[in-house]
């Protein structure tokens, strides 16, 4: 294999990449959007920044979340948001994933 790298779980594998696995009541995060449309001067800073596109521009060019489940929390509307209009709050939630063979 010319200039290739193959991790040591690919080769064992037969080149497919190794899956994790599923894990049960692992806590992931959720996170929240509040904008407040009152301190905001609709200059989209917040929907250029985000690395997901959950924010969008509606028709009046005020940021709302057309994508939250997508939000990674990196912050980045709330840190750029230079009208301090942006809150992202965080919560723990329990995943659903189910474990092989469960019911």
């Amino acid at each position: 294999m010319r200039g290739e790298v193959v991790l040591e779980e690919e080769r064992a594998s037969g080149g497919e990449k190794a899956k994790e696995p599923p894990t049960k009541g692992k806590k992931r995060k959720k996170f929240h959007i509040d904008i407040f449309p009152a301190w905001c001067k609709r200059c989209g800073i917040c929907v250029a920044f985000c690395p997901e596109e959950v924010l969008a521009q509606d028709e009046a060019g005020y940021p709302y979340a057309k994508n939250p489940e997508a939000c990674i929390g990196c912050m980045w509307c709330e840190l750029r948001c230079p009208d301090f209009a942006i809150t992202v709050l965080s919560e723990d939630i329990e995943k659903e994933d189910k474990m092989p063979g469960d019911n």
